[in-house]
């Protein structure tokens, strides 16, 4: 079965992700396969691999998260019941149980990539950072509702699974981004509003948070509509240099930290 995903590297301590970027689903699971296209698309996130495109290493996936969803344990990233999809029925009855189980096991492998990918970050840098990119949607009544702003920040940044240590780090990214000249209004970004990080970022710091951070960045989905996937691409350039700008600044603030 295939679950595909990009891998570039560079001589950096910089990670962009964008494990919701796909739309793909494997042909040996399109007869079980209930969900319409554009109901997934609706619930993926589409452009966040466009929004990766720094100067950073990059891990994007093209598969969709409706076949397996690295944003999840492993027991829910196969989406089996509709409380596990927003209620969405995504599998028909007589998906095969082998089907599944081999979908479990891409999981397992695929995170295995991941430890070994941010092991050798550490080995040769001694840090990393991760952009965890994503985007989300704010109205899910129908396309003309009224985006409520005080609940629905235009960015949600997710840092609850971090090391206090990187708080610094954290305020700097956050300061970066009000700071932004880049032909937007004043960007509202705030912490843990809506999302906390998910399960890619728990698992990496867990395991790594003595030695990186992962930032959880959930744009909501401005730059497009996010009912008919109409993209708006002056609003989505813009974001990019907004991501851009951030990652200009990263190299000096970690010099300056190892100068202390």
């Amino acid at each position: 079965m295939e679950f595909n995903y990009l891998i570039e590297t560079t001589n950096s301590p910089f990670w962009a992700f964008a494990v919701h970027d796909g739309h793909d689903i494997d042909k040996d699971l399109h007869p079980y396969l209930i969900a319409d296209d554009a109901t997934r698309l609706r619930e993926e996130d589409p452009y966040t691999g466009s929004f990766a495109e720094l100067p950073f290493n990059r891990f994007i996936v093209a598969t969709s998260r409706f076949q397996l969803d690295l944003n999840r344990i492993r027991k829910d990233s196969v989406y089996l019941q509709p409380e596990q999809a927003w209620g969405l029925s995504v599998w028909n009855e007589d998906l095969p149980r082998e089907h599944v189980e081999q979908l479990y096991e891409i999981h397992d492998q695929t995170f295995a990539k991941i430890d070994e990918l941010i092991q050798s970050t550490i080995q040769d840098h001694g840090y990393f950072v991760v952009y965890d990119i994503h985007s989300y949607n704010a109205k899910r009544q129908d396309q003309f509702e009224s985006v409520d702003t005080e609940t629905n920040p235009e960015i949600n940044l997710g840092t609850a699974h971090n090391h206090p240590k990187w708080r610094p780090f954290i305020d700097h990214f956050i300061q970066s981004v009000r700071d932004q000249n880049v032909g937007l209004p004043p960007i509202d970004i705030r912490e843990n509003v809506k999302f906390r990080g998910g399960y890619l970022a728990k698992y990496i710091t867990d395991r790594y948070g003595a030695y990186g951070c992962v930032l959880s960045i959930e744009f909501r989905k401005d730059f497009m509509d996010e009912w008919t996937g109409q993209l708006y691409p002056e609003k989505l350039q813009s974001y990019k240099q907004l991501l851009l700008h951030t990652a200009d600044s990263l190299p000096d603030f970690f010099a300056h930290e190892e100068r202390k």
